[in-house]
């Protein structure tokens, strides 16, 4: 189905309202830093920072500012805004819940309002459907395929990343990596890293499966999962080429290494996603509309005065 035009412009404009709220944190996290560079690395895992300032946001708020630019896009113009809107909005209710039990009144609000824009984005792409059908194009087999696999590895990976930390870390640590407990010293708008990843894994176990299935609404899902994944594998590959740490693999630990592939995996995989489900699918077939019925012939002979 079709979404309306006063659908469209509800969802662009819910995006735009979520995109203003990131904006307002970003201009203070970049007064605080002085500098962009300093903020950029700050949120790439480099807390160096720390020693000067403190950031309330995280490398998931510039990554979603972009989500919600390109959802606001689509839902003006796509035959796929429904799910796109849905997709937006329901990553941002499973990413942004946490920050229900935050500690500042600034990031509780902040959290409410994120919250119920994103609530808003799922009621306007179920209630906003019009009645004429909408036939968007298909996934192509190769590319779903692909991206799907890319995903799916991915998210494997998270879920395996998060199993051996909760096997290494005391309960107590593996808990607050769920819930932000106050030993993390997380940002004020950050996402617990456990409840991330997981959150994270999902969405890029859900994304395989929809590309597998070359769903509708695979393409908005693999684009989210595939922005996240580029964007959290640059940040692992630079930081540790910033380090050093590309230059002495051999020096490292399992973990390490195993760290560094998998942001590079991310790097490379992420943006092999993109790629994929941004290429032109394959149009469904319109049906056919019956013939009207045709005028019955006229009688042989004619009657008189036919």
């Amino acid at each position: 189905m079709t979404v309306t035009r006063p659908a469209r412009l509800t969802g662009a404009a819910l995006c735009g309202a979520l995109t203003l709220v990131i904006v307002v944190w970003l201009l203070r996290d970049l007064a605080a830093f002085g500098s962009p560079a300093a903020l950029g690395w700050y949120w790439a895992g480099d807390h160096a920072f720390l020693l000067r300032s403190r950031s309330a946001t995280s490398l998931l708020d510039p990554l979603l500012l972009v989500a919600y630019t390109a959802t606001a896009l689509a839902a003006l113009r796509s035959s796929l805004a429904a799910p796109a809107l849905a997709a937006a909005g329901a990553v941002t209710l499973a990413l942004r819940l946490p920050g229900l039990w935050a500690t500042g009144v600034d990031a509780l609000v902040t959290t409410l309002l994120t919250l119920a824009l994103a609530a808003g984005l799922v009621v306007t792409a179920a209630a906003g459907r019009g009645t004429r059908p909408a036939r968007p194009a298909r996934l192509r087999t190769g590319p779903a395929v692909t991206a799907g696999i890319l995903c799916a590895v991915a998210g494997a990976a998270r879920v395996a990343w998060e199993v051996h930390r909760a096997r290494e870390l005391p309960v107590e640590a593996t808990v607050d990596r769920f819930t932000g407990g106050r030993s993390l010293h997380l940002p004020a708008l950050a996402v617990p890293p456990a409840w991330l990843n997981v959150m994270l894994a999902l969405l890029l176990l859900v994304a395989a499966g929809s590309a597998f299935a070359r769903a509708p609404h695979a393409r908005p899902l693999g684009l989210f999962a595939g922005l996240f994944l580029t964007g959290w594998g640059f940040a692992g590959v630079a930081t540790a080429l910033r380090t050093g740490w590309a230059d002495h693999v051999a020096a490292l630990g399992d973990d390490g290494r195993l760290a560094l592939a998998t942001s590079a995996y991310g790097l490379f995989a992420g943006a092999a996603v993109l790629v994929l489900l941004s290429v032109r699918g394959v149009p469904r077939p319109v049906p056919r509309q019956p013939v009207a019925a045709l005028p019955p012939a006229p009688p042989h002979p004619r009657p008189p005065g036919w």
